[in-house]
């Protein structure tokens, strides 16, 4: 049984003051929750203080990106260590939004994996298609491509470590979420490719995440999918009783899907 992840990504919102207003009040909604993996991407300025309000606490911290060097002249750019340093134990890496407008490629996204696992923390690798797409019945191939991009040259073991977010670009911010047999069905198909890359038994251990327009009127029928393992949320995650709901519903349906019942 694959544990659930439910992770929140704040993208670019909440100062510091905000940052900690949001996850006191998640720590007092969903401080209890030990049955699945609970994960927070606030922006770089918050993760400091955000490491000190979660210590001790059953949520993980993550972080939104990162640069595959260690340190050197990249003028704005973040390191692993400096991650590590922080407190992150995830990362996000290739979200449609670094895709699309800040240039990143499947090339890019395989440093960062690379980075990320050689520091020890856990990359959730995004992947997803556009609207045109799958209108034009790409969604396979782009997803495809893109599962591939990102993993090239990993050894079966480092497989096994990565997160991956199916995250369908023209269901993100929209409003619009996939219907949970759709995404299942891609779900499904990324597990085919990791089974391809490393083999049955480390295919059936990767968890793979649905994120777009995930709210909690819809995150029950998305977890009760039996290849949804987890949910990337982005604007519901703003609120805490939103993203307490979100969480609390989906872990629920999770462990009952896994039950049989």
């Amino acid at each position: 049984m694959r544990r659930a992840l439910m992770a929140g990504n704040w993208k670019m919102n909440k100062t510091i003051p905000e940052a900690i207003a949001l996850l006191s009040g998640l720590k007092e909604r969903i401080g209890d929750i030990r049955s699945a993996d609970i994960v927070v991407c606030p922006p770089f300025t918050a993760l400091s203080s955000a490491a000190s309000i979660l210590k001790g606490s059953n949520i993980e911290l993550g972080a939104q990106d990162v640069f595959w060097k260690e340190k050197g002249a990249y003028t704005g750019e973040i390191s692993v260590p400096m991650l590590i340093d922080v407190g992150c134990r995830y990362c996000l890496i290739g979200h449609s939004e670094r895709r699309t407008y800040f240039g990143e490629t499947d090339e890019t996204v395989n440093m960062k994996v690379k980075a990320v696992l050689k520091g020890g923390l856990t990359p959730i690798m995004c992947v997803g298609e556009t609207l045109e797409e799958r209108r034009n019945g790409k969604t396979f191939e782009v997803v495809g491509r893109q599962v591939r991009g990102g993993l090239l040259d990993l050894a079966p073991e480092e497989i096994g470590r990565v997160v991956i977010a199916y995250e369908p670009v023209w269901a993100i911010g929209t409003g619009i979420n996939a219907e949970p047999q759709q995404a299942n069905e891609v779900h499904a198909f990324i597990a085919g490719l990791l089974e391809d890359l490393a083999g049955k038994g480390i295919s059936d251990s990767v968890r793979i995440l649905y994120g777009g327009s995930v709210t909690p009127d819809n995150v029950i029928s998305l977890m009760s999918e039996p290849r949804i393992d987890g949910v990337l949320v982005g604007g519901a995650s703003l609120d805490a009783d939103s993203f307490s709901s979100i969480v609390r519903d989906g872990v629920s349906a999770h462990l009952s899907k896994n039950r049989g019942g």
